[in-house]
């Protein structure tokens, strides 16, 4: 099996492509070094892969650009399509709402188009906790719909899930949306809270510490994500027999798609997160309380039951572990 992994100098991308090779699968690995963040940290991801062997392939396209990702499509064969390439953060999309455009409305589509004629069996995509917004009921389940948005980023990832239903429903495009809720660990983004706090902590400066320190979040495990996005791979959606159109159960659908969460199915308080980084980290940190951020939302909860009946797994690293295993990495790539 050929896998081809968007995104794959980023965070998960790097992290899901090394768990296929770890299965024996060639991967493609596709990305365009965007410069969001530090892009040394992307070109050390790839050295890592490319240490890992022949069955390991890079190329620099952007997915914005269509005739690059055709030409890709149409001098391969792949079995499955892991959408990982996106723009990311919610508050940057309050800046920039053109390159969330770009690259997660446009771009997805490019990709849905390249699958839809290139017979691609299975394309799975990233979307994200983000797409739940105002709702407050929890545990969020898949089934909820999701129709309020509060940042531009949940938004994009809204449309992806509308854009691949529109897509297995016209052309029989089997479908997943992976709903990942704030992940973290070892070779992490540099924008997200747990790289801001250690690099602060770390550097006798203060965090900052938004809703007061009020923000629940299902933290979840990189190694956790990969594991459940590498055995939905396997598992084409089919249509649901049991669907109906006056009754619309916004998780499945007549057309083959699904959306599934995967998170820890455990929020933890941000100040829990904080004293565990402290003493991960041997230090206290000085904390600079703020409200909270306009986009942002209090709570993250994910109900994972689906992705357990799916793949009989769930996400389940203890935060202390991941931690400690993310400290471990930052002190031995940046020293301190």
């Amino acid at each position: 099996m050929t896998v081809l992994v968007t995104g794959v100098a980023g965070f998960i991308g790097f992290h899901l492509a090394s768990r296929l090779l770890a299965q024996g699968r060639s991967v493609v690995g596709l990305d365009n070094l965007d410069p969001y963040y530090d892009v040394s940290l992307k070109e050390a991801r790839l050295r890592a892969l490319e240490d890992r062997g022949q069955d390991f392939r890079f190329v620099h396209v952007d997915i914005s650009a269509a005739d690059g990702l055709d030409a890709l499509f149409a001098a391969s064969d792949f079995d499955v399509v892991i959408n990982l390439a996106a723009q990311a953060g919610v508050r940057y999309s309050l800046v920039n709402p053109q390159a969330y455009v770009r690259s997660n409305i446009q771009g997805f589509t490019n990709i849905l188009e390249a699958c839809r004629h290139h017979g691609v069996r299975h394309l799975l995509y990233a979307s994200s906790s983000s797409v739940y917004g105002a709702i407050t009921k929890m545990p969020f389940s898949v089934h909820q719909n999701v129709d309020h948005p509060v940042s531009l980023y949940g938004a994009s990832k809204k449309a992806n899930e509308l854009f691949a239903h529109s897509y297995s429903h016209l052309f029989g495009l089997p479908t997943t949306g992976l709903r990942f809720f704030t992940v973290y660990g070892p070779w992490g983004r540099p924008d997200m809270a747990l790289f801001l706090f250690t690099r602060a902590i770390l550097a006798n400066e203060p965090i900052q510490v938004f809703n007061y320190g009020e923000m629940e979040r299902d933290f979840t495990y990189v190694d956790d994500i990969v594991e459940a996005v590498a055995r939905l791979a396997d598992r084409v959606p089919e249509p649901n027999p049991a669907w109906r159109g006056d009754a619309p159960d916004p998780g499945t659908s007549a057309a083959p798609y699904r959306v599934y969460n995967i998170g820890n199915n455990r929020p933890e308080r941000l100040q829990r997160l904080i004293e565990i980084l402290e003493d991960c980290l041997g230090r206290k940190a000085v904390k600079e309380f703020l409200p909270m951020q306009a986009g942002d939302v209090p709570a993250t909860y994910a109900e994972v039951d689906d992705l357990v009946q799916a793949v009989d797994f769930a996400p389940r690293t203890p935060l202390e572990v991941g931690l400690e295993r993310f400290v471990r990495w930052y002190r031995d790539y940046y020293g301190g």
